[in-house]
Parts: C-alpha cells; sequence; structure tokens
C-alpha cells in the first residue's frame, strides 16, 4: 500500500497504534538520514529526529535503530550518548546496545577476526588503482562503497572482491546496498536484529522501516500483528509505503501522537 489518503494510513497503522507493546525499528540511512558521498556525514533530519523523540516518549513504545554499520559508527552518526534511551542494532544485527546495558556482543573466533583482516587489506590492494572506490572497514567484514565512483570502475571493484571473497572466504554473507556490497563472517540479518530487539523489549507489535534491499530481510519477517513500511519507490514486501524521510517523519510523528493521545 502506497502512502495516500488519510483514511488509508490510518488503517495501516491502526494495529501498530493500539498495541499494548510497540517496537519500532528503523533503518538509518535513506530512512531517518539522507545517503551521504561520506558515509560518516550522514545525519538525521531534523524532522525525523523530532519524530524519533516523540516516539521515544510515547507509552508503551520502544525505539531501536538497525544498521549494518557497525555499532561504534551508528553511535557517532545517530549522536547516540551513554544515556540514550535508543536501542541499536549495528553490523546487521550481530551487536547491540541496550539501555541501562551498554554494548551486547556475541563471542567471536579470533580466527575469523585475522581472516577479516587480510581479506581487507586484499580488497584494498586489488581496489587501489579505481577512482571513487573506499573500502570501509567492519567489525565483522568490510564494504566496498562505490558511489563516488564511474559505474565501468564500480562494476571491475565488485568484480575484483566477489573473486576474492568466493576464493579466500566463500562462506562469508554478501549483502548489496546503495552503492556498497558488504562482505561478513557473521550471519546476522535485520530479520534476526529485529526477532532480538523484539523479545528484549517484550514488544506485542513491531514497526520495522527501511528503504534498502538489507532491510527486505525483517521486512519479510514479520507477523500479521506487525507493520513494514518501506521507504521509497522500489518493490517492496513493506505493507505501506511512504515517499522519503520526511514522510516518514510525519508518519512516526502520527503513531507517536495517537499513541499518547489513546494513553492519557
Amino acid at each position: 500500500m502506497s502512502a495516500g489518503r488519510g483514511d488509508d494510513i490510518a488503517t495501516a497503522i491502526a494495529g501498530v497504534v493500539a498495541s499494548d507493546r510497540l517496537l519500532i525499528a528503523l533503518d538509518f540511512d535513506g530512512t531517518l538520514a539522507p545517503l551521504e558521498d561520506e558515509p560518516m556525514d550522514a545525519r538525521m533530519l531534523p524532522a525525523a529526529r523530532e519524530a524519533v523523540d516523540a516516539a521515544v516518549s510515547a507509552p508503551g513504545t520502544s525505539v531501536a535503530l538497525v544498521s549494518g554499520r557497525s555499532l561504534s559508527d551508528l553511535r557517532i552518526i545517530a549522536e547516540h550518548l551513554d544515556d540514550s534511551p535508543l536501542l541499536l542494532a549495528g553490523s546487521h544485527g550481530a551487536e547491540f546496545w541496550i539501555p541501562g546495558e551498554g554494548v551486547v556482543t556475541h563471542d567471536d573466533d579470533p580466527a575469523d577476526a585475522a581472516l577479516r583482516d587480510a581479506l581487507r587489506a586484499h580488497a584494498e590492494e586489488a581496489t587501489a588503482s579505481l577512482e571513487g572506490v573506499w573500502i570501509e572497514p567492519k567489525r565483522f567484514g568490510f564494504g566496498v562503497h562505490t558511489r563516488r565512483a564511474a559505474a565501468a570502475d564500480a562494476a571491475e571493484a565488485n568484480r575484483l572482491v566477489d573473486a576474492l571473497v568466493s576464493a579466500e572466504a566463500p562462506h562469508w554473507r554478501r549483502r548489496t546496498g546503495h552503492n556498497i556490497v558488504e562482505y561478513a563472517f557473521r550471519h546476522e540479518g535485520k530479520d534476526s536484529a529485529v526477532a532480538e530487539l523484539r523479545v528484549r523489549t517484550d514488544a506485542s507489535a513491531v514497526l520495522f522501516a527501511g528503504d534498502d534491499v538489507t532491510d527486505e530481510d525483517a521486512l519479510e519477517s514479520l507477523g500479521e500483528s506487525d507493520l513494514g513500511v518501506h521507504v521509497g519507490t522500489r518493490p517492496t514486501a513493506a505493507t505501506l509505503s511512504v515517499p522519503d524521510i520526511a514522510a516518514m517523519a510525519d508518519l512516526l510523528a502520527v503513531i507517536a501522537a495517537e499513541r499518547s493521545a489513546a494513553r492519557q
């Protein structure tokens, strides 16, 4: 369902508005913050931050940011402080920040980290001559950014690194996004991140919103009492689509206001 008439949106959100315990889980880049050529420049639009703050303050509502970014980078771009009430899931759900607990992660095998470092170095060497290509270090792997590269160089970078990973780490998970291909030795996805956050918050319903291909895992995992929202216009498993970040902020603000009004 694409966002249109007010009654269409009201129908789509009615279930999550009325839920006893709601988890609002949100992708960051492209959902709350515009995509940037320099990834660490990304910040929430003011309207999105205001809507997130309103949702956090609504009764019976938990809010989480769910991102492919490493947890440390996500905290920087989200301007997330130690006393923040926001939950975070970084690295597609391989590491978390839980209010009152701090960082929560799962044990890693040192051999995986050693392979990560070696393979990342090989990827940097292989793509060094391709202008505009950047290899982003990630805790559980690395990403190949091609937003600033010419189309031919981007294709060549992806071909070279695909071949490297296939040869040296064929068991790694590969994900594609907006001008990025990510490789990781951990296989968690945003679906598993949402599942873990659902349990941690004792949520009776989940709203998940995202804009990218990597968000579809979470959108496809949602149940009948949940709501999936896609930001953009491409085909999606989401129940509801909104055109842009501003519209997503408006939707969050409406849900927060209605949950607050219903519990006064």
